[in-house]
């Protein structure tokens, strides 16, 4: 029994470390990519571009975003017990519930562009949700495709895909970008107007996305017809149970299905909902001020700041993926303390990622940003990237403790909690909009409604499991060292740019200098400051998803 549990707790371990590090992978290709892509459609552009993701991704969780995690559930829990025609069944029932609602979902935001591009205040967003709309198709069977093979306890042909996916998109994002913005161009010039360069390169930026999940699909529907075909018959090798046992019927498992995956799709639409109500919200009131010509500037300007904030988010998206069918099986089997031991860890590890992110990205806000968006004005981005670390943090251990809660089989908490916190978000925003009509007001509104979320989870949490936090480890210790972290690489940032020539600071290069010295430094300083206030024991550390990797790190600097 204590081999089977040991198993267990390293394949949680590893499969963590695979999505996480593979999280880390896509988002720093995404970040890359978005560099070009918006040197090309410019802020403008972006501001075309986010609102139409906005969209997109609601529609994508209605259609399909909870599919992973349903069918992981559905998966683990049957091949456990060796029903592998209940499976079958199960995929059955995913592909018919994708090919409804995928294609239902694709027709409302092809049909309905006009009158979505139009309620935000962006008449021109209309050819990006447009180029968008397959998409939303194409990801609900690879939602199918990802669950299933993620419900075999196996998360490699997920990370891979993921990065294949990214990749192709980066190329084809930025191809199709630059070609659409070039005919965007002409179009200017035919109809004496500003927006169609803009509109049609945002336009062309999205059909990446659209080819980079096609491919991913062909590569699960390659890798299924290799591997993934189970043994025949229901209960093959499980005893004289397994074999009387009566096959589900198609009715049985879409209920199933459904009942798995309508409390996490309404969680994580509510969830994400608020990057749509802040769309709209912000266009309305900025317009009512006679503020709407900066409208899609300044949205433009926090899509810039959330391809910065998605690259420590996420680890915790990543993590909150894996230890769902983890936590399912050790609720299962009744075990208390792996259930407790596994929460523990996982907002322990969340907490040493993100808050030293946040920190890092606040002190070398300015050079990272003038590095990455070089060919334009940075002062205001780099105001609401300092203003929005903080969310960075509370995000993070909102979606945590989210993935946490649907791992204990409490689908509905999640949903009911981000309800609560969406209703304050949304009073909250517009009052700010009404004393500071700024982007930042989105920013803070967004940190509240993460703050919410965060306690009202953690109370569920708590009211579930008996275990308690080690809030030493968990928070203070991170933040001291974070901040000592923090202070020193904002004066080694200045030392570096009093020290080096202004001609060679000015440019790229120099600026990739300053902030790779800056990030080693990062790196040890917090490192170092981790092993001294003794943040976590050797034990610990090998049961962090990277723990590994990051006792060999810390061995080798001779601090372990």
């Amino acid at each position: 029994m204590n081999q089977t549990k040991s198993a267990r707790s390293r394949n949680f371990i590893a499969q963590g470390s695979i999505l996480a590090m593979t999280g880390i992978i896509c988002r720093i290709i995404g970040m890359f990519y978005r560099i070009p892509l918006v040197e090309i459609i410019g802020t403008v552009g972006n501001g075309y571009y986010t609102s139409a993701y906005s969209i997109y991704n609601i529609l994508l969780i209605i259609s399909s975003y909870s599919l992973p995690i349903a069918m992981s559930k559905v998966v683990s829990t049957r091949l456990a017990k060796e029903r592998y025609d209940d499976v079958r069944m199960a995929l059955r029932v995913a592909f018919v519930y994708a090919t409804l609602m995928g294609g239902l979902m694709c027709a409302v935001m092809y049909l309905g562009s006009d009158f979505i591009a139009d309620a935000m205040e962006k008449p021109f967003c209309r050819y990006a949700l447009r180029t968008l709309a397959p998409t939303i198709w194409i990801m609900a069977y690879l939602g199918i495709m990802r669950g299933y093979f993620q419900g075999t306890g196996n998360m490699v042909p997920t990370a891979i895909s993921q990065i294949f996916e990214q990749i192709v998109n980066a190329v084809v994002s930025i191809v199709m970008a630059l070609m659409l913005f070039n005919y965007g161009v002409r179009a200017n010039l035919v109809y004496s107007e500003t927006e169609y360069s803009y509109a049609y390169g945002a336009a062309g930026g999205t059909i990446g996305t659209g080819m980079g999940a096609l491919v991913a699909l062909l590569f699960f529907l390659l890798l299924f017809l290799l591997y993934g075909r189970m043994p025949a018959g229901n209960g093959a090798g499980s005893g004289q149970r397994g074999r009387t046992r009566r096959k589900e019927s198609f009715t049985q498992l879409a209920g199933v299905l459904l009942v798995t995956l309508i409390p996490i799709l309404l969680s994580s639409t509510i969830y994400n909902i608020s990057t749509v109500v802040d769309d709209f919200v912000f266009s309305r009131c900025m317009s009512s001020f006679g503020m709407a010509a900066s409208v899609v500037f300044l949205w433009g300007v926090f899509g810039e700041y959330r391809i910065l904030f998605n690259i420590p988010v996420a680890i915790s998206n990543s993590l909150s993926s894996s230890v769902i069918p983890s936590l399912t099986n050790a609720v299962a089997d009744k075990d208390k303390a792996l259930i407790a031991s596994k929460i523990k860890i996982s907002m322990q590890f969340v907490m040493l990622v993100s808050i030293p992110a946040a920190a890092g990205l606040f002190a070398l806000a300015q050079p990272i940003c003038d590095l990455l968006f070089a060919s334009q004005d940075n002062s205001m981005l780099i105001q609401v990237l300092r203003h929005g670390s903080i969310t960075i943090i509370l995000y993070s251990l909102s979606t945590i403790t989210n993935g946490l809660l649907q791992g204990l089989g409490h689908l509905s908490e999640p949903l009911k909690n981000a309800v609560i916190a969406l209703v304050i978000h949304v009073a909250a925003l517009v009052g700010l909009l009404y004393v500071w009509p700024s982007i930042n007001a989105v920013i803070y509104a967004n940190s509240l409604f993460a703050l919410i979320v965060c306690i009202l989870n953690l109370r569920n949490l708590h009211r579930h499991v008996h275990f308690t936090i080690n809030k030493r480890n968990t928070f203070v210790v991170p933040a001291i060292a974070s901040i000592v972290m923090g202070g020193a690489v904002f004066g080694c940032s200045k030392f570096l740019i009093m020290l080096l020539p202004e001609s060679f600071q000015d440019g790229r290069s120099g600026l990739a200098v300053i902030i790779v010295i800056c990030i080693a430094a990062a790196l040890l300083i917090y490192a170092v400051m981790l092993v001294v206030l003794r943040a976590f024991t050797h034990e610990e550390l090998l049961e962090m998803p990277m723990g590994l990797r990051l006792y060999r790190f810390l061995h080798a600097l001779g601090l372990m």
